[in-house]
């Protein structure tokens, strides 16, 4: 349970499961439910674009998701890292941005294989070569 006292539903957790072993689904969006009691899963895709995967972050309310960004090393090598994002618009409400940023460790605590976490207030800090640029760090 998160500090906010939201619960992570088990359907969060198998899912992301099933994206680490599976290796079918591409990216998870998660929220906090309409009751404000759980984080369900909102969106599970098997799309690589990833301009389709930022599409799905609303301009004017919080989520979280997970990617398995595929990208290539300096030697040319393909390699993957599930990224975790937190994703707080500007233009969400403060009692939204405040109960996603509570809630968020006991997310991240339970999705065990997560490599790198991006923080978005703006399209451009999620943008695909802002997160490569981080990965590679």
């Amino acid at each position: 349970m998160a500090s906010s006292g939201v619960k992570v539903h088990q359907n969060c957790i198998d899912t992301f499961q099933e994206l680490k072993l599976g290796k079918a689904l591409k990216y998870i969006i998660y929220k906090v439910s309409d009751d404000l009691k759980s984080i369900e899963v909102v969106k599970q895709s098997e799309d690589a674009d990833y301009d389709n995967f930022l599409k799905e972050l609303p301009e004017d309310d919080c989520r979280w998701a997970v990617y398995d960004f595929a990208y290539k090393t300096a030697d040319g090598g393909d390699r993957n890292k599930i990224v975790f994002y937190s994703w707080a618009p500007d233009n969400a409400r403060v009692k939204s941005k405040m109960l996603y940023s509570s809630s968020k460790e006991g997310l991240r605590k339970v999705l065990n294989g997560l490599a790198v976490e991006v923080q978005g207030t703006d399209l451009d800090e999620v943008a695909h070569e802002t997160v490569l640029e981080k990965i590679r760090r």
